[in-house]
C-alpha cells in the first residue's frame, strides 16, 4: 500500500480507537432459561413474537424445548423459518412483512448467525421503513432502537447475540452488505448447551473455527482495549480446550457450554475491536459462492497469520503460550509458528481441508474489490494491504 493510503487508513482507525471510550458498546443481558422469555414479555407488555428460524431447525430437536416453552407459557407467536446460509435481501423483506402482518411487537431469533443476522436487518427494517438495506450499510445508519429481540444460538462460533453487525446479501450483485450500528446488538441472549447438542459435526467444526477466527483477528489488529485482549485470550484458550471435544463428543454439555462462552467472548471483543482481512474475503467468497462463513475463515485464518508475517509473532505467541500451545520458553518466531501449525492440524483433524480450490479467476478482481472496500479503511489490521496484494491472496486460498 502507498503511503498516502497507509496514512490514511491509520488515522481514520486512530479516530475510532480514541473514540472507543465514548461510543455506546453494550452487551446483552445473558439469560440461562428460556421460561424468563416469558417473564420479560408481559413485563414490556409484548403481545405477540416473530420467531425467526430456519427449516433445518425448525424440524430438529433443536427446537423442542423452544416449542415446549412457548407452549406452556401460552406466549402468542408466528413463525418464520425461511432463513438461509448468506441471508439476503429479499428474505429480510418477508421477515419484515410478515412481522407487520401478524402485528408482532417483538422478535425471537433461534440459530446461528445467518438466523441471527437476518433478525436484526428486520428488526432495523421495521424501525426504518423509509430506508433500503442498501442504505443503512456501513456504519451507523440505523440510529432506532429496535423491537425488543431475544436470541438464542444453535451453534458456538459467531458471537452474533453480541455484535452490532449484521451481514446481507445482495442476491442481485452476489455482494455482502455488514450493517453496523449499536441498536442491533441483541437485548437478550439465551447461552444454554442443549440448544447445540445436536449440532452436526462439520458445523460444530466451523462455527467454532469461526470464534476462533474472531478473537484471533480482535486481539492482533491495532484498536484493542484491555477488556477486549482480556476477551480475545479468554476466548483462544477455551477453544483450544474444547472445541475438538465438542466435535468428538457432542453430548458433552461441559464442552458444548465452554464453546457458547467463548463464541461470546469472542464476539464483545470483535465487536469493540473489529476484525481484519479475513472476515472480507470470506465475506466477498460468502457473496459470490455462497461459502460458509466459518468454513471460509478456517481456511483463511492461518493463510493470513503466515502473511502478516514479523507483525503478528509477539500477539500470536501471547496466544500461543496462553492456550498452551507451546511453552513459557518458545521465542516469539517460533510460539507463533506452532500457533499457526496448531490451526492447520485442527482443521485437518475436523475435516476442513486446506484451500477453497472453486475460486475462479474471473471473480477475483471484483471479489477483491469488495474485500478492499470492506476492510480499509475502517478495520485496523496488523499490516495494511492494497488491492493487487488482496487480488494475490485469493489464489494461495486456491491453493
Amino acid at each position: 500500500m502507498n503511503l498516502i493510503n497507509k496514512m490514511y487508513c491509520r488515522s481514520y482507525q486512530l479516530v475510532f480507537k480514541m473514540a472507543i471510550p465514548f461510543l455506546p458498546y453494550r452487551s446483552p443481558k445473558i439469560l440461562n432459561d428460556i421460561s424468563k422469555i416469558n417473564e420479560i414479555c408481559k413485563q414490556t407488555n409484548i403481545k405477540k413474537l416473530l420467531v425467526v428460524t430456519d427449516e433445518v431447525i425448525l424440524n430438529s430437536k433443536t427446537f423442542i424445548p423452544m416449542q415446549e416453552e412457548l407452549a406452556k407459557q401460552k406466549i402468542n407467536y408466528t413463525i418464520f423459518d425461511k432463513v438461509k446460509p448468506n441471508p439476503t435481501i429479499s428474505l429480510v423483506e418477508e421477515a419484515k412483512d410478515t412481522y407487520i402482518k401478524e402485528n408482532c411487537d417483538g422478535i425471537v431469533a433461534i440459530g446461528g448467525g445467518s438466523v441471527i443476522d437476518l433478525a436484526k436487518a428486520c428488526g432495523a427494517r421495521i424501525v426504518r421503513p423509509n430506508r433500503t438495506i442498501q442504505d443503512m450499510k456501513g456504519l451507523l445508519h440505523v440510529r432506532r432502537k429496535l423491537p425488543t429481540l431475544f436470541v438464542i444460538p444453535t451453534t458456538a462460533g459467531t458471537g452474533s447475540e453480541t455484535t452490532l453487525a449484521a451481514v446481507i446479501t445482495d442476491e442481485k450483485t452476489h455482494h455482502k452488505y455488514p450493517i453496523n450500528d449499536f441498536s442491533l446488538i441483541p437485548h437478550y441472549a439465551i447461552l444454554d448447551p442443549k440448544f447445540i447438542m445436536y449440532l452436526p459435526k462439520d458445523l460444530t467444526a466451523t462455527t467454532g473455527m469461526d470464534a476462533l477466527t474472531h478473537a484471533v483477528e480482535a486481539f492482533i489488529g491495532r484498536s484493542t482495549t484491555k477488556k477486549t485482549r482480556q476477551m480475545a485470550i479468554e476466548a483462544v484458550k477455551i477453544i483450544a480446550k474444547n472445541l475438538e471435544i465438542s466435535y468428538k463428543e457432542p453430548f458433552n454439555l461441559e464442552a458444548r457450554k465452554e464453546m457458547l462462552y467463548a463464541s461470546h467472548y469472542a464476539g464483545i471483543a470483535f465487536t469493540i475491536s473489529y476484525v481484519g482481512y479475513v472476515h472480507a474475503i470470506a465475506h466477498s467468497l460468502g457473496g459470490r459462492y455462497g461459502i460458509a462463513h466459518g468454513y471460509a475463515n478456517a481456511i483463511i485464518l492461518p493463510i493470513f497469520l503466515q502473511y502478516y508475517g514479523k507483525a503478528v509473532y509477539h500477539k500470536l505467541a501471547i496466544l500461543a503460550k496462553a492456550a498452551g500451545i507451546s511453552s513459557p520458553q518458545d521465542d516469539d518466531t517460533k510460539a507463533s509458528q506452532l500457533f499457526i501449525d496448531w490451526i492447520y492440524d485442527l482443521n485437518k483433524r475436523m475435516g476442513i481441508p486446506r484451500n477453497i480450490t472453486t475460486i475462479r479467476d474471473e471473480d477475483i478482481p471484483q471479489m477483491a474489490q469488495y474485500a478492499i472496500s470492506e476492510a480499509n479503511p475502517l478495520y485496523p489490521v496488523p499490516k495494511e494491504l492494497d488491492y493487487e496484494q488482496l487480488k494475490s491472496i485469493y489464489n494461495v486460498i486456491r491453493g
